[in-house]
């Protein structure tokens, strides 16, 4: 109270000066048009002044004196505005509208006062293209609406309003494409974020065309208002930005005017709160209070517009053909229509008229579980009941039941549990259009009322159905819908295959770009629920309201459900029967059971091998599951027990890779976008994938309030659970997010084909070139995988190798890797590689790989040792058996042997020596006695003894000897004694007795 006294007497102070001032110039004095009112700031009592603001200051005087103004937290009624002379709430004049204590911005076509689009640089560079930052990127005014970036930049339109009390802010959104992301959210003036539930900041995905309304409650202050989207990634694809329109605020103190009607809206009576948009063929300008018609017989309007157009020569673009219904003869025929509502011109230059309609000829055949029971219309079979569409409805034979679903392939009405409808991007509804036209062999996209409108085709099925002999099984596939198409466009056309599961959320399940040829795309639903599914077709997603690509289509020929719950029957299948005598009653096989085709029993799958969904009855159902691989209990997949044995020659090497834990994980990068955008590939491998080890993927990106719990568990809306999987993260720094984001989960491998040493399984090859060679003796182990779900590029399916390494100096845990040319995990984007090195992927410990050392025999004991192989190449298994110690002789009594006996040995060989050496001597001494005894020409004289005489001795005998050199003659004579065959020589012997001894 005591600021507000200060106020006034310090504006009245000013006051007077002025008034001085200007009466000594002699100004006139001021009228209501020199000034307009405003309050001053409420002061701690919840108290205003209302003071005179002069448009010109000092241009004329006696402006008004201050007066008490009202509460501050005083507001008029919706349909009034506060009349500031006389401070009372007045209603707004016909032509305008007012929200009371709100304001309303439906007009885009400039951005209006107060709001600011901000983009956020992922990377600084002053010198780089504007095309590769976020300069360029903005939210864009489009008339009725604004559009969002299309780029992985984060981009934020903001504004800021000041609530005198509590209040809230709605608006209209469409958001349609989940790769990128939206939020919206609330600061205060501090910029700090206020407390927000994650189901008002991060908006849901709506449906192709519709928009959606979004109310978020407001604190009294101030209040900053942020509309927020990103890109998750660029993609090949074009990226659906989100658009905005009719945002109101509520919670303002009062309005001092009313706002006026926007073009093509009007409000006839006074007091109105909002305007009325002006119906076909009239047009409204700003501010209007009624619409004025056009002349219909050469101009029209749309539905809420602000000018009348000329009516254009009709052509080609503004007719379209069908095919009647059938009549009572089963005849239908080809009729032209006009596109309504109607806006060209016909008998002017250059128009064309409707061409003739066709010929009748033979309505095409029921589809397949409907009949014709001689009416024009098609009927479903009764219950229990089948039929090929050409025939009446039979039962089926006994041991059979029908096969439930929906099988449409001719197309002369549009089948009851489907609709078409027609969205336009600015105005909802097309008005007066349908999405999709029948044409006997297919369906095909309208006209639409503009070339940018989504034609919409939708099926709902409120449920799946098993058949009776496998309701038991708890595999993963319920149905599955399969669909044959093809796009003919010369424009950026799109098609987009949606789903809706439960009536939660939209998402967007494949989509395809510009011409496709004649293809078949197949989806399976892997859960028993609700689901809709809807085709989307858009010409153009440029801004547009005229038709300039009406020949651009879709067309579908045939669309199949399997398993629907409410479907109907085209064949029958073979069931399993009860037991008992007699029965025809058809009975579900236990899971993990095939029917056997000539009793129609339940027989359960053999050992190791894994139940094929919807396989001919018969054993054959039943595949054997890969090599070192096992079936479940349910014989619904087959997996790895983490056991592998592998014998090479006379060696058997056995593993547990269980010691590498449950799941694997490998974050590969960072990568970046063209913008800068920082990405990863977060890989998960469930290796052996049985007893719940699977890896589990979440997208948080459509909902980040899942919580870790959920989506380790795979709850969330958008998990997917299988043996490998990959998500993309892009990490919260640098994007204001307070999370990192997981988006774009797909999976990599749901079936495991096999484990084993080999390098090529089941037309999947290891490529050793990927990885760096290995020297260590330790083959490496390869898991092989295969996911059955074709893709677009990949006609067969993913597929992955995950190789296990033997390395000592990894952790038990290891480390994952892909190859290094392909950093992406896949160099042809459709088989993935994986290296995983780890101490635990070395084979079990066994006796060849330790060996023994032999102690030092100390005090008469030996320790025996036993060490592992260096380097070690087993893991577990047996453990080093315990130290031994045995009794020993010491070292001094062996070496004292070995001394002794060393003598000995030596002695003895001195000995032998000795002894040959002399004996040897006298065999050498008497050898020469003879053979110079030989050499001497002597008669012998006659010998009186023939041995030693008695006291003779050797000795003396030695001592006589006389040597005697042959001459040359001698040696002549002998050689020629030789040859006359003569074998003898005679040696002389001379003793000391003149004894001759002669020998012959």
């Amino acid at each position: 109270m005591r600021s507000s006294a200060w106020f006034v007497a310090n504006y009245a102070l000013i006051l007077c000066t002025l008034r001085l001032i200007d009466g000594a110039k002699g100004h006139r004095l001021c009228s209501e048009t020199d000034y307009y009112y405003e309050y001053t700031e409420c002061d701690s009592t919840g108290s205003r002044w209302r003071v005179a603001i002069p448009h010109n200051p000092g241009a004329c005087t006696g402006l008004p004196e201050p007066v008490r103004g009202t509460e501050c937290t005083f507001s008029c009624e919706a349909g009034e505005f506060l009349e500031m002379s006389a401070q009372e709430c007045t209603p707004c004049a016909a032509g305008s509208y007012s929200l009371g204590s709100g304001i309303r911005f439906d007009q885009w076509d400039s951005m209006p006062v107060g709001f600011s689009s901000l983009a956020t640089s992922l990377e600084y560079n002053p010198h780089r293209d504007d095309r590769l930052t976020c300069n360029s990127s903005t939210w864009v005014p489009q008339g009725n609406y604004l559009e969002s970036n299309r780029d992985e930049c984060t981009v934020s339109l903001i504004y800021a309003v000041h609530l005198k009390k509590q209040g809230s802010v709605s608006f209209e959104y469409q958001y349609l494409d989940n790769n990128l992301l939206f939020e919206f959210f609330i600061q205060n003036d501090q910029c700090q974020e206020m407390d927000q539930s994650a189901d008002t900041k991060w908006l849901k995905l709506t449906n192709h065309g519709e928009w959606a309304t979004h109310t978020v409650n407001l604190k009294s202050g101030t209040n900053i208002l942020y509309w927020r989207t990103g890109g998750v990634l660029m993609r090949s694809k074009g990226v659906k930005p989100v658009l905005l329109k009719n945002v109101q605020i509520e919670g303002v103190a009062y309005t001092s005017e009313c706002f006026p009607c926007k073009l093509g809206t009007f409000s006839r009576v006074p007091g109105s709160t909002a305007c009325d948009s002006c119906a076909r063929d009239t047009y409204a300008g700003h501010g209007a209070s009624s619409c004025t018609p056009c002349n219909t017989t050469t101009q029209y309007a749309a539905e809420g517009s602000a000018v009348c157009k000329d009516r254009p020569p009709c052509s080609r673009k503004d007719y379209f053909q069908i095919h009647t219904a059938c009549d009572q003869e089963g005849k239908t025929h080809v009729i032209y229509k006009w596109i309504e509502p109607k806006i060209c011109l016909e008998g002017v230059t250059g128009a064309e008229s409707l061409p003739p309609n066709g010929e009748r000829e033979p309505c095409p055949p029921c589809n397949p579980g409907f009949y014709n029971n001689d009416t024009a219309t098609c009927s479903p079979c009764p219950p229990g009941t089948y039929s090929d569409g050409m025939k009446p409805c039979d039962r089926c034979p006994a041991g059979t039941e029908p096969t439930l679903g929906y099988e449409y392939k001719w197309w002369n009405i549009l089948p009851a549990n489907m609709k078409t409808s027609c969205f336009n991007v600015g105005n909802s509804k097309c008005d007066g259009m349908n999405g999709w036209e029948v044409a006997g062999d297919h369906i095909q996209s309208g006209a639409g009322s503009s070339d940018n409108d989504y034609l919409i085709l939708n099926i709902h099925v409120p449920g799946f159905k098993l058949p009776t002999s496998m309701s038991s099984h708890s595999g993963t596939e319920f149905g599955r819908i399969t669909f044959e198409f093809e796009t003919v466009c010369v424009a950026d056309c799109e098609f987009y295959f949606m789903m809706d599961v439960n009536r939660k959320s939209t998402t967007v399940v494949d989509s395809w770009e510009r011409a496709k040829a004649r293809q078949t795309y197949t989806h399976v639903m892997t859960q028993n629920a609700s689901v809709s599914y809807t085709w989307a077709f858009q010409r153009t997603n440029q801004p547009s309201d005229v038709r300039r690509y009406v020949n651009d289509v879709v067309r579908i020929y045939s669309i199949t459900v399997s398993n629907a719950a409410d479907g109907v029957a085209s064949s029958c299948r073979a069931c399993a029967l009860s037991t008992q005598p007699s029965s025809s009653t058809c009975v579900p096989c236990p899971p993990g059971h095939y029917i056997d085709a000539r009793t129609s029993q339940c027989i359960e799958c053999p050992r190791n091998t894994h139940l094929v969904p919807h396989a001919t009855p018969g054993l054959d159902a039943c595949q054997p599951c890969g090599p070192a691989s096992k079936s479940d209990k349910d014989h619904s997949l087959c997996y790895s027990d983490c056991h592998f044995t592998h014998t090479e020659g006379n060696a058997t090497l056995t593993y547990d890779f269980s010691l590498l834990g449950s799941v694997g994980s490998l974050m590969n990068g960072p990568s970046f976008t063209s913008k800068g955008t920082k990405y990863f590939h977060h890989f998960k491998i469930g290796l052996c994938g049985g007893m719940g080890q699977l890896a589990v993927c979440t997208d948080n990106v459509t909902d980040l309030s899942i919580t870790d719990s959920q989506r380790e568990k795979g709850e969330g809306i958008n998990a997917v659970k299988t043996f490998i999987c990959q998500s993309t993260i892009i990490p919260a720094t640098g994007r204001g997010f307070h999370t990192a984001l997981a988006s774009q989960s797909i999976n990599l491998a749901d079936t495991l084909l096999g484990v084993t040493v080999n390098s090529t399984l089941d037309g999947i090859r290891v490529s050793p070139e990927l990885y760096p060679q290995t020297t260590k003796k330790v083959p490496d182990v390869n898991f092989y995988y295969r996911s059955l779900e074709p893709t677009s590029s990949c006609e067969s399916g993913r597929s992955a190798v995950v190789t296990l390494r033997c390395n000592p100096e990894r952790s038990t845990k290891g480390e994952l890797t892909v190859p290094s040319q392909c950093p992406a995990g896949t160099c042809d984007g459709c088989t993935f590689h994986f290296l995983w090195e780890s101490s635990g992927a070395c084979p079990t410990c066994t006796e060849r790989d330790y060996h023994q050392i032999e102690g030092a025999c100390k005090g008469g004991q030996q320790d025996l040792l036993y060490v592992w192989t260096d380097p070690k190449l087993c893991m577990g298994g047996l453990t080093l058996p315990e130290k031994k110690t045995l009794p020993c002789e010491g070292m001094e009594f062996w070496v004292r042997l070995g001394a002794g006996m060393g003598a000995f040995t030596a002695v003895l060989l001195v000995s032998l020596t000795c002894y040959f050496w002399k004996k040897n001597k006298r065999l050498e001494y008497k050898y020469s006695r003879l053979v110079i005894s030989a050499n001497k020409e002597c008669e012998m004289p006659g010998a009186d003894s023939c041995a030693v005489m008695e006291g003779e001795n050797e000795g003396d005998m030695e001592d006589e000897i006389v040597y005697t050199k042959p001459s040359l003659l001698g040696k002549l004579k002998a050689i020629a004694s030789k040859g006359n065959g003569e074998h003898y020589e005679h040696v002389q012997l001379n003793s000391s007795h003149s004894k001759a001894l002669v020998w012959s």
